[in-house]
């Protein structure tokens, strides 16, 4: 087998190409293809090689070029818009987040946000990712497999078929009818005693061809990642569960119409999706298995979802609670503020018109959504927070970069116009409208506020700009804790 090459790279920092060659020991014609593939994945993207760019700590739309793969070297510089593992043949790919700059290799960070991306995952019901890329690009995905059959053994154990067995006087229930019809009582004072009794128990087949199968494909797949030097950034464990291989079971085409007919037969949804995944295994491994891994990806490209999701749940969102659950609306204005009604559901929707009262009159299906609004704890406080996946450059003698857009500024003031006269009738006194990004420090840092005069002339409070530390925001959110609205210093 090839020699796994196994680097770490940061999201959105530009590399040359030279870099990306000596990094993965490519020489021209291969650099080529590497890039190439993984534009065709967007996960990388091409922008033009300035000193500007050189500078940049964030990647807009319009700084991507539609790049010609045959430029002369240094023409572009090279961009990965992802977070996660990629594998491309026996190169590995371990991009890390854009925002922690400390270290080069930041193995203990990546393992945190891999399980962050697994939990984010099945938060948001994502099925396993069997397949990875579009259209003509699309490929076996056979990271996210092995990764899902190691996580479901760990989760769920072996596949079982169970068996029932009649035993006598054994520890299982009692089969009282069988007992009855078949074997003899002693009577004693009028009532039966039986020495002899049919028991029943429950046991797994050790023998079974799927349970068997089952331990060579896991195997098989921790073999893998073993050899892809994987076992530690996902914190696994090595299995052997046997020594035979999955040839051992017969030819390809044999195992598959067995696993097919187990398919006709069993009802049980996680053994109808682990036998469609081993099928789907067993079908493309040899494929991918040629170049190595493959192309596979275990990661996202938009990882700022995730940092919203994770801000979101330790801050205790409330954007779609009930009125009536939230106990705010006081007696007097139940009739405005329905107690069916969501949070959401105050903000107004633009209503589009013509001709007058007699004419066209409709209100359109969306309108302005927070990322999160919640309320302090003596629910004197609206809170209004914007969870932003940038890297802010707000330093005295450098120039501002990294900053929320003009659009952001406006919405989050909106959104304190918007509640305005809700919060009014439940007596909340004050707002708190803040922007969160991340960092790697230990601490939360208050950068300060952003300001519009023409919006505070209105009356609207200025923005907050706090960063928050990223490993203690995931710590809380993987092990489902709150943190405390006291640490972005709403005083």
């Amino acid at each position: 087998m090839a020699k796994i090459i196994s680097q770490f790279l940061r999201e959105q920092r530009r590399y040359t190409k030279a870099e990306l060659a000596s990094l993965f020991a490519y020489d021209d014609e291969g650099i080529e293809r590497f890039i190439r593939n993984l534009k065709s994945y967007n996960v990388l993207k091409a922008v033009r090689n300035s000193n500007e760019q050189k500078a940049m700590s964030d990647l807009l739309e319009t700084d991507v070029e539609a790049a010609d793969d045959s430029a002369v070297s240094g023409t572009y510089l090279y961009v990965f818009t992802f977070v996660g593992v990629i594998t491309y043949g026996n190169r590995i790919l371990k991009i890390y987040p854009k925002y922690i700059r400390s270290t080069e290799a930041p193995l203990d960070e990546l393992k945190q946000v891999l399980k962050v991306l697994e939990k984010y995952n099945h938060s948001e019901d994502v099925s396993i990712h069997m397949f990875s890329g579009v259209g003509e690009t699309q490929n076996f995905n056979l990271l996210a497999v092995i990764l899902f059959l190691l996580h479901d053994y760990y989760e769920s154990g072996l596949y079982a078929s169970p068996e029932e067995i009649i035993e006598v006087n054994g520890e299982g229930d009692i089969l009282w009818q069988k007992t009855i019809d078949e074997t003899f009582p002693i009577i004693s004072r009028r009532r039966p005693y039986y020495v002899t009794m049919y028991t029943r128990k429950t046991v797994n087949d050790e023998d079974d061809f799927f349970r068997k199968l089952h331990q060579a494909v896991l195997t098989e797949c921790s073999r893998r990642l073993q050899s892809a030097q994987l076992m530690d950034l996902f914190e696994m464990e090595p299995l052997r569960l046997t020594e035979e291989r999955i040839e051992d079971f017969g030819e390809e085409d044999y195992i598959l119409s067995r696993i097919f007919r187990e398919l006709d037969v069993q009802f049980d949804t996680r053994k109808q999706i682990l036998l469609k995944t081993m099928y789907a295994f067993i079908t493309e491994k040899e494929k991918v298995f040629e170049a190595g891994l493959g192309i596979s990806l275990y990661g996202t490209s938009a990882f700022n979802m995730v940092w919203e999701k994770a801000c979101a749940q330790i801050f205790n969102n409330r954007l779609q609670m009930q009125l009536g659950d939230l106990r705010l609306v006081p007696k007097a204005e139940a009739e405005k503020y329905p107690a069916s009604e969501k949070l959401i559901d105050i903000i107004e929707k633009p209503v589009w018109s013509s001709g007058g009262e007699a004419g066209y009159r409709k209100t359109a299906a969306d309108t302005l959504i927070p990322d999160l609004v919640t309320f302090s704890e003596d629910k004197k406080t609206f809170v209004i927070l914007d969870a932003k996946y940038y890297n802010l450059q707000m330093e005295r003698e450098k120039p501002l970069r990294g900053q929320p857009g003009i659009e952001s500024v406006t919405k989050q003031y909106l959104y304190q116009q918007a509640y305005k006269e809700f919060a009014t009738a439940c007596h909340i006194s004050r707002f708190f409208n803040c922007f969160l990004l991340p960092t790697e420090e230990d601490k939360v840092i208050n950068k300060g506020y952003v300001r519009m005069d023409m919006m505070k002339a209105l009356g609207l409070n200025d923005i907050q700009v706090r960063m928050l530390p990223a490993k203690q925001v995931y710590a809380c959110y993987l092990g489902n804790r709150r943190m405390s609205l006291d640490v972005l210093e709403m005083g």
